[in-house]
């Protein structure tokens, strides 16, 4: 399977419909046939000219139908896979923040974020989303972690002990530091259950948008550090802060062998929960 992350920069596309234009450009360049894109990317189009949190998120709410609907039509022109970013999305009273999976038919199934930022809690009232899930590609099976849930060892363990040999990483960073406290968690993710992890980030400056004024970071999809793959794990990446795809052959055959023959056998050795630690005094 080719694979594509994309490092999306944030620009002055405001509305659905010029947002919409752009995605067909950057899913038509893409070349691949699953495509990745950063957490909250379809926000800009929620931008008005100067910063304004609630309203971006009121409009953002609003547009996601909309939205939704122009990246099925993009992924159906295309027969692409397609995870085309985050929506905040207003279901039973409450504001989550959903990654649609969009089939080549426009089929689509959701990720919710589980764990929220102290900005999507505090300041925007996201809720905690669903439980994650595994997801069924003609690849086999695949799980997505939007940005601070793949910090949480436990929740991308359980989409791998379902199968899950992928996991994608759309991300949304405003610091050096937050870029790398994801980066390193998807290197950790695929280096301790030996399977393959995808990050797109959003990168660039837009004074103009509250939600995403800063952003940080660089696409990279990562591996196993073990025999047949890269010493430091690394698969593909581009550079920081630069926009633009980032491409990678993925076999989930490879990962059998790693796991059945590799140095170590991380994916096979994984521990049960310890019991509670004990208090110790010096004697």
């Amino acid at each position: 399977m080719r694979v594509a992350a994309l490092a999306w920069r944030i620009g002055r596309d405001a509305g659905v419909a010029a947002w919409a234009a752009r995605l067909e450009r950057e899913v038509a360049a893409a070349q691949a046939e699953l495509l990745v894109m950063p957490e909250y990317a379809p926000l800009q189009a929620a931008a008005g000219d100067r910063p304004d949190l609630a309203g971006e998120l009121r409009r953002a709410v609003a547009q996601a139908p909309a939205l939704l609907a122009a990246a099925q039509q993009v992924a159906r022109r295309h027969g692409v896979w397609l995870l085309p970013g985050t929506l905040p999305m207003a279901l039973d009273g409450r504001i989550f923040n959903r990654a649609p999976l969009i089939a080549p038919d426009g089929g689509v199934a959701f990720q919710d974020k589980h764990v929220m930022t102290r900005f999507e809690a505090e300041q925007w009232g996201v809720a905690a989303g669903a439980p994650p899930s595994v997801f069924a590609t003609p690849w086999g099976r695949i799980g997505i972690a939007i940005c601070f849930d793949a910090e949480f060892p436990h929740l991308v363990r359980a989409q791998v002990e379902a199968g899950a040999w992928l996991i994608l990483v759309p991300s949304c960073t405003d610091t050096l530091a937050g870029y790398h406290r994801v980066r390193l968690a998807c290197a950790a993710r695929a280096m301790e259950n030996q399977c393959f992890v995808v990050m797109a980030p959003t990168v660039g400056e837009a004074p103009w948008c509250g939600t995403l004024d800063h952003n940080r970071g660089a696409a990279g999809v990562f591996g196993p550090l073990d025999h047949g793959f890269a010493d430091d794990g690394v698969l593909a990446e581009g550079a920081l802060d630069a926009a633009g795809w980032v491409r990678a052959e993925l076999d989930p055959a490879r990962l059998d062998a790693v796991r059945a023959a590799g140095a170590v056998r991380n994916h096979r050795s994984w521990p049960p929960p310890p019991p509670p630690c004990p208090l110790r005094r010096p004697e």
